[in-house]
């Protein structure tokens, strides 16, 4: 059984903790988080040692695998630090998304998790759903044909303004990037516009035009402006056969064949299915501790840290795009 640890105590590493309880395949021995509070209550609750620093529980605990679940500047700025303590102390780490905001501080990450041979994830949770798969696997049975246009849509309600013009943009759209790099593969150009709805100092909605390595054209609209609802995420992939439409990455996925008025749909079950957004995480998860526990080689793991980086360097070419005017080429 792999030994895990989580760092970073708020909603989502205690989220992180007590899906590690309950896989069959890690027993989680540790908590740490800055603020004491935090460390000390998740401690009691999943009946663990808990710790102030992340070294200090490192170098006691000995954890095969560290989930880095932490905020800080823009939602990810404290991703860094510990990230490479866990890859030096030897662990496999798996972060939460956006890897790192600071492009140079996610190449590191990448590189040392490369060079230390250690399996490096990021919580792309998106992507893992029985909905996405299958869309995925109706890509790899050639039912979409040669590939036409990616249309990506995710919003949620967010009234505070954050710490950064670019908040929304940075935080939000590692998924959908992802989402899009995962079906239709590399973005190399892109062209953002985007607006601060009434009231705001962030850029709170925003549209991105992309041109893909294959020959695809895409599109991205995300928004902190739309109350929460349903759907709050559309993802469809169009192509000389057919296309799909994933709505909220489990809720549904439907096949329209170019051919016939016949779809196929796949909706997630009342019983024995996804509850709520939580159960996302679930498996993904699971599947890093599983490829982990299978020695799957570091490269071939599924929503790496190279997936992370990738992500933000199509987020900070729109960025550049939004300051410039100008269609920009992703690095």
């Amino acid at each position: 059984m792999l030994r895990v640890c989580v760092i970073g105590m708020g909603h989502i590493g205690n989220l992180h903790a007590s899906i590690y309880q309950e896989d069959p395949l890690v027993d989680l021995v540790g908590v740490c988080d800055l603020i004491e509070q935090r460390a000390r209550t998740a401690g009691e609750k999943f009946g663990v040692p808990w710790f102030l620093s992340a070294e200090k529980m490192l170098s006691a605990l000995a954890p095969d695998i560290c989930s880095i679940a932490t905020g800080g500047y823009e939602y990810s700025s404290d991703h860094y630090e510990p990230t490479i303590q866990a890859l030096e102390a030897g662990c496999h780490v798996l972060c939460e998304k956006p890897i790192c905001n600071q492009i140079q501080h996610a190449e590191e990450m990448v590189r040392v998790a490369r060079e230390r041979k250690r399996c490096f994830g990021v919580d792309f949770n998106h992507r893992f759903t029985p909905a996405a798969r299958i869309a995925k696997q109706w890509m790899d049975e050639g039912r979409l044909g040669s590939l036409l246009f990616v249309n990506m849509g995710l919003w949620i309600g967010r009234p505070k303004d954050e710490d950064s013009p670019y908040y929304h943009i940075k935080a939000l759209n590692p998924h959908s990037v992802d989402m899009i790099r995962h079906y239709c593969g590399s973005i190399v150009k892109i062209h953002c516009f985007a607006m601060k709805a009434p009231g705001r100092t962030m850029w709170s909605t925003a549209s991105f035009n992309m041109l893909l390595a294959n020959g695809m054209v895409g599109h991205l609209t995300s928004s902190y402006d739309i109350a929460r609802g349903h759907p709050m995420e559309r993802c469809e992939v169009a192509g000389l056969k057919g296309r799909f439409v994933l709505q909220d990455m489990w809720r549904e996925v439907t096949l329209y064949p170019a051919d016939s008025d016949v779809k196929s749909v796949y909706t997630n079950p009342v019983f024995g299915g996804y509850r709520d957004f939580g159960d996302t995480f679930k498996e993904r998860l699971h599947c890093f501790v599983k490829q982990v526990a299978d020695r799957v080689a570091p490269e071939d793991i599924d929503g790496s840290g190279m997936d992370g980086l990738r992500a933000q360097k199509v987020i900070a070419a729109g960025i550049r795009s939004l300051e410039t005017g100008l269609a920009v080429d992703v690095d």
